[in-house]
Formats: structure tokens, C-alpha cells, sequence
């Protein structure tokens, strides 16, 4: 793992977690296991490259694991490591704020003017 602790610990959980695309690898993976597509797929508009570099740094911090199988073609699996997973009460509350949010600010679509 990088060395990312500093004085704060909210300043630490935010450099491990500082991309939305990190926050939705971190959101598909709480289901399970996922290969490379799968992930892409799920995650929408994200680039190839991005995705790759996002996994390998999410690696580097012990978030996620990387599962390489020698077949042909190769096929390489992800998956939340202990300390991954340990994210998923941070993410459940992330997700019940943004519900709550959601729900007070609900814009009223404009009718259409006959």
C-alpha cells in the first residue's frame, strides 16, 4: 500500500477515494467479483485508460485485488480485498444522503404548453 496516512484521517479516506470513478469501481465491486468489461460496462462513460489506471492505483492502496488466469485469451478478474469491502458502510451512507438530497431538491418538470 502507498503511503497516503496524514494528519486527518477524513484527508486520508478522501486521497484513496478522491475520483467518482473510484467510488463506482468500489460500488460494482461491493456485488462480487468483476472482469474488466463487466466493470466498464456498468460503470457507463468511463475510458478504457482511465478504468485501467484507477484499478492498478485502487491495487496499490490494498482496495482491490487483481486475479490474472492463464487462459487464452487472458482473463483477469477484480475484486475488493478486507480492506475494500471495509468501505461499505461509508458508501451505504454516501448513497443515503444522496437519496435524502435527491428527495428535497426533486425539480418539477415544466408542463408543456398546449
Amino acid at each position: 500500500m502507498r503511503n497516503k496516512v496524514v494528519a486527518c484521517p477524513v484527508e486520508t479516506t478522501l486521497l484513496l477515494i478522491n475520483d467518482r470513478w473510484k467510488v463506482m469501481i468500489l460500488r460494482e465491486l461491493l456485488d462480487g467479483t468483476k472482469r474488466f468489461g463487466e466493470l466498464r460496462k456498468a460503470i457507463g462513460t468511463v475510458s478504457a485508460k482511465v478504468l485501467t489506471s484507477h484499478l492498478r492505483s485502487m491495487e496499490e492502496d490494498g482496495l482491490v485485488d487483481r486475479e490474472i488466469f492463464a487462459e487464452v485469451p487472458p482473463r483477469v478478474e477484480y475484486a475488493l480485498t478486507e480492506l475494500g469491502n471495509s468501505l461499505k458502510p461509508i458508501l451505504d451512507a454516501m448513497k443515503d444522503w444522496g437519496t435524502n438530497y435527491q428527495e428535497m431538491v426533486t425539480v418539477e418538470v415544466e408542463q408543456p404548453k398546449v
